[in-house]
């Protein structure tokens, strides 16, 4: 059964709660999470005079192609109420497809890996936690790697809930 990883990001509303809907509506309708990271604080990345994000990776077991899972994962979204008003713009939640299995995918609407993985740390913190050493095609590189040479400056930090 084909591995993808996820990131899960929420900025609007209770973004805890928003989180853990997100993993158990994703486990209804797209696989089974085998692996999640912690919660991670992140600056606002591309349009940045917004709330701070949650985000979250997952490891999910599918037997959904690459489009269904984008087609799960948009009815994801729409289960927690977003709304596509600006690009990169504040958001209940966000769940975007940043690895399939070793696949390396270029459609329209859909790319596989992710094309701004290796420069989003709000990606890559979460995701090397839970997959450091899973490769990044087509680059060949690990994940670590990529988090290594990531050159995004904003943080990235653990969420501690007292804090914010």
């Amino acid at each position: 059964m084909p591995t993808a990883y996820l990131l899960l990001g929420s900025n609007l509303g209770d973004r805890v709660a928003t989180l853990q809907a997100a993993i158990r509506h994703l486990t209804a309708t797209a696989g089974t999470v085998t692996a999640a990271s912690g919660l991670y604080a992140t600056a606002a990345w591309g349009l940045e005079d917004q709330p701070a994000f949650l985000n979250q990776a997952v490891q999910l077991e599918t037997s959904l192609t690459p489009l269904q899972l984008l087609a799960a994962c948009q009815a994801t979204e729409q289960q927690a109420g977003r709304e596509r008003l600006v690009r990169w713009g504040a958001r209940t939640l966000d769940v975007d497809i940043l690895l399939y299995d070793h696949l390396a995918l270029d459609l329209p609407h859909l790319q596989i890996p992710h094309p701004h993985l290796p420069e989003r740390r709000f990606a890559l913190v979460p995701l090397a936690e839970i997959a450091a050493a899973t490769l990044h095609p087509p680059s060949g590189q690990t994940v670590a790697r990529l988090l290594e040479n990531c050159p995004d400056p904003l943080p990235v930090d653990p969420y501690n809930p007292a804090g914010h």
